[in-house]
């Protein structure tokens, strides 16, 4: 799969789709460090253990580069930035059972924000998934020849 890269100065807002998300009952926030152990499980049941290894990172940023979505007390999606790389969005994930509601819309966006706010004018998101939601949520173009990138020569798993 290839990167995607993406104009963070062309982001749409997304502090109404936040609020949005709070009226259906779905809070979207930065982990606190001390939430390292549930949400690094919610990943490893949903996800991987790599992607889990992964965010192990953002928490250690100061603030946090990881934002999760909760509903009624439990961890249903999560977004992370500056982890596998500076300027890389990612990984990211929602509960199958969640997708579709405007979830993973409003974790993208807020994690694209953390980058803006860095500084960044634009950000890479390494072997993007669901290249047709990315170009259309916030206008991310393929990179050519950007397979497999950082990703060449993993360890076996």
């Amino acid at each position: 799969m290839a990167d995607m890269l993406v104009p963070l100065l062309k982001l749409p807002p997304y502090l109404d789709l936040i609020d949005e998300m709070r009226e259906q009952g779905v809070i979207i926030r930065r982990v606190h460090p001390f939430e390292l152990t549930p949400v690094r499980a919610f990943v490893e049941k949903h996800f991987s253990v790599q992607w889990a290894d992964e965010i192990s990172v953002g928490f250690a940023s100061k603030p946090t580069t990881v934002y999760i979505a909760i509903r009624d007390g439990r961890v249903v999606g999560f977004g992370a930035y500056e982890c596998t790389r500076r300027c890389y969005f990612g990984p990211t994930g929602v509960e199958p059972a969640e997708r579709g509601k405007g979830i993973g819309k409003a974790l993208l966006l807020a994690c694209l924000w953390g980058l803006r706010e860095m500084g960044y004018a634009y950000g890479i998101i390494g072997a993007a998934g669901p290249t047709e939601f990315y170009e259309k949520t916030v206008g991310a173009v393929s990179i050519p020849d950007s397979s497999p990138g950082i990703y060449a020569d993993l360890l076996k798993r």
